[in-house]
């Protein structure tokens, strides 16, 4: 039976890893400190014998286990990754332990993926391409990004962890891939971490004002969660990608306000959408190009947003 390590597997993205790898027939190994990730994504995964849960923090240097032998494969999908600074569950909140995670916990992941000869994925982000000046974005972009901006934390920490994930790749010869994720959403997620899909889907339920920024005219592209998770494991599991970068998202571009009024309808709801200022470096265009996934992982979205938002709305009226 082949080990995995889920770094972060008690986040949103990472606990469907998990759920998927154990129906596979893996032996998967869960390593989160839970500053953003949620004991209740994965409780029910404890009475599963090959499922086994190590409380770590990354950017501390990783406790000798058995645990940690015998690995194949090491997910990295570790790190705080909303931008709302209202969220108690925000990078902005946790901005230097957001900047280790991505650089020193990549490090230390990619020393044990070496140690143990195993394939390792490091999870990146459309962030990477800052408020872009190209639409839509092509892996061999570069971006647009500020350094020293509010968002730099994560940002500069997902392109560190490219470059470092590439150094060892080019140095080492190892078998690494990176996936830039775009916007996802599904149940599951946080209703708490103040993304676009859930602050919506919960100010509407509330009726309460539906907050946009800026005007609203500023894009993004939604993925519901089961098709980025087949993506992931797509790549993680064909071989000869050794080193390949690949967009994972919807290419579904929508106008913000746009999905606020969407999901007003769909709700039903008497809440009043408001606008508040924009903030500073909310980029203005989110758009995928997926033609590398679509030839490499014969990889598509197969969910509409009409459909993965009523599957989200109603995991959201069961937790409200």
């Amino acid at each position: 039976m082949q080990k995995v390590i889920v770094a972060g597997g008690a986040g949103f993205i990472g606990s469907y890893i998990c759920r998927q790898l154990l129906e596979k027939g893996y032996l998967v190994v869960c390593i989160d400190n839970f500053i953003t990730g949620d004991k209740k994504n994965i409780e029910d995964l404890d009475k599963n014998n090959n499922f086994h849960l190590l409380d770590h923090d990354l950017a501390t240097e990783i406790p000798p286990s058995d645990l940690l032998n015998n690995i194949s494969y090491i997910f990295h999908l570790a790190s705080p990754a909303s931008p709302n600074k209202k969220s108690k569950r925000s990078y902005i909140n946790f901005p230097i332990e957001t900047l280790l995670v991505n650089s020193v916990g990549s490090y230390n992941l990619l020393m044990l993926a070496k140690s143990q000869n195993a394939r390792f994925l490091f999870a990146s982000s459309s962030e990477i391409y800052g408020d872009p000046e190209v639409s839509p974005q092509t892996e061999d972009y570069f971006g647009n990004v500020n350094s020293r901006g509010i968002r730099s934390v994560y940002d500069e920490g997902k392109r560190f962890g490219e470059a470092i994930t590439t150094a060892f790749f080019r140095k080492h010869n190892m078998d690494t891939r990176i996936v830039r994720i775009f916007n996802t959403y599904g149940p599951r997620m946080q209703i708490d971490d103040g993304r676009v899909v859930s602050n919506f889907i919960n100010q509407a339920l509330r009726n309460e004002p539906i907050t946009v920024y800026g005007a609203g005219m500023q894009t993004r592209s939604f993925c519901y969660i089961t098709d980025l998770v087949n993506g992931l494991l797509k790549l993680m599991f064909i071989d000869n990608l050794n080193g390949e970068v690949i967009n994972l998202g919807n290419p579904d571009e929508r106008n913000i306000v746009d999905v606020a009024r969407f999901i007003k309808n769909k709700i039903e709801s008497s809440s009043e959408i408001i606008f508040e200022t924009l903030p500073e470096d909310d980029p203005k265009k989110r758009k995928p190009d997926i033609s590398k996934a679509k030839k490499l992982l014969d990889w598509k979205p197969e969910v509409s947003f009409e459909d993965g938002l009523e599957k989200t709305i109603e995991y959201f009226k069961i937790q409200k």
